[in-house]
């Protein structure tokens, strides 16, 4: 009798963590890079550059809900070599926008295949890992977009020093044939493709959602609305403590905790469950927002931020699994593509909505109504696996009655 695993680390692994680690340097080193072009070289303001991003995402939020039924017709290999395709060329128009309304125009086409393309990596990515390693493989393929976090905006901003916006969106560009080349390397097993539903005249809700991955997609997205907080305004708060020098080291510290704690809590999910290790990340990640709340130092600001990625850094692709296991393998598509409408949903309304509530309150109130929020996920979850496990049983119970 042999232990032998099922291998994680394959050529189509590699290929599609390959290919999400280039698009999201992309993402972030635009994200980080475009609102300076705006200032600098179109006249904008601040607000003017910060609704770059939001027009992306809400492209990508629009267009998550079809990702599935997209990917479902075309197949998933197509629709990822297509997605990547046109992801890149628009990467390419860049150097030649000059005013902003075309920017803003060709930031939400962007958003648009960047919607559908990062549906069809993490429902492939899904697909090629073995099942009973899922939780492990996926917390590996989130450290592509993890690590991006941090390189993506240092090597824009590293570039600054020394040239153009025009030789960084070159740059870019080029670093997307890279993306273009390992998408073609992916190779999805026949079937985890999506079995083609019947044509019908009008879309129904089972077209658009995979409706068993609801339930903890909505529970991802409370959790992605407290997380916003942190992107969207740890470095307005540091600027506040005068800790502007500290806040680039932020998503440093984030990042290594959260690659140090995963291939345990990636295991651990895969061998003592999701429970294992949802709860307690969740009750570290609140932890980790009530110090931010009272932090004054530097040294604050750094365990902090470890105690935050250490917390929700496993969360993601946690939720991730649990979302494609809750559905047949043909319908990983659509639960992925529910996964991150509610998923991305989160992140941009908690991002208003918290926004507002700095107008009126300081960010010590937002980080502390942010632990709130996820001690109340982690009800919600608690609850939400109760009920999971107390169907079984109820059943057993009426068969042996």
């Amino acid at each position: 009798m042999t232990n032998k695993k099922n291998p994680i680390w394959t050529k189509s692994f590699v290929s599609i963590s390959l290919t999400q680690f280039v698009v999201f340097i992309t993402f972030y080193t635009l994200l980080t890079t475009l609102p300076i072009h705006v200032i600098i070289n179109m006249g904008g303001n601040e607000a003017q550059g910060g609704l770059l991003a939001t027009i992306m995402l809400v492209a990508a939020i629009l267009v998550r809900p079809f990702s599935g039924k997209i990917l479902e017709r075309t197949g998933k290999k197509n629709a990822l070599m297509m997605s990547v395709f046109i992801f890149a060329v628009t990467t390419f128009l860049y150097m030649w926008i000059t005013q902003y309304e075309a920017l803003l125009a060709l930031r939400f086409f962007h958003g648009l295949s960047f919607g559908i393309l990062t549906t069809a990596t993490g429902a492939i990515a899904a697909d090629v890992i073995p099942p009973e390693r899922r939780g492990e493989g996926l917390g590996y393929f989130a450290m592509a977009m993890n690590i991006a976090v941090v390189v993506g905006p240092f090597i824009g901003l590293s570039l600054l020093q020394f040239t153009t916006f025009q030789t960084v969106f070159l740059t870019l560009s080029l670093s997307m044939l890279l993306g273009v080349i390992s998408s073609w390397i992916v190779y999805v097993p026949q079937q985890a493709e999506e079995i083609p539903a019947p044509v019908r005249k009008r879309l129904s809700l089972h077209d658009l959602f995979e409706v068993k991955a609801l339930p903890i997609a909505a529970i991802s997205g409370l959790t992605g609305f407290a997380y916003s907080g942190i992107l969207s305004f740890i470095s307005l708060y540091a600027n506040s403590l005068g800790l502007a020098a500290i806040s680039s080291y932020f998503f440093v510290v984030f990042a290594f905790l959260m690659i140090l704690s995963r291939p345990y809590l990636g295991r651990a999910f895969d061998v003592r469950g999701p429970s294992f290790v949802i709860l307690p990340c969740l009750v570290i990640f609140a932890i980790g927002l009530v110090s931010l709340s009272f932090t004054q130092s530097a040294w604050g600001l750094l365990i902090s931020a470890g105690l935050i990625g250490l917390g929700y850094g496993s969360l993601l692709p946690s939720f991730q699994t649990m979302a494609v296991q809750s559905a047949s393998k043909h319908r990983s598509g659509h639960a992925t593509a529910t996964f991150f409408t509610l998923y991305d949903t989160g992140i941009a309304v908690g991002s208003y909505v918290l926004g507002l509530l700095i107008t009126f309150a300081s960010f010590s109130t937002l980080y502390i109504m942010s632990a709130a929020v996820v001690l109340m996920v982690a009800g919600l979850f608690y609850f939400y696996q109760s009920k999971r496990h107390r169907g079984p049983q109820e059943e057993r119970t009426t068969m042996n009655a």
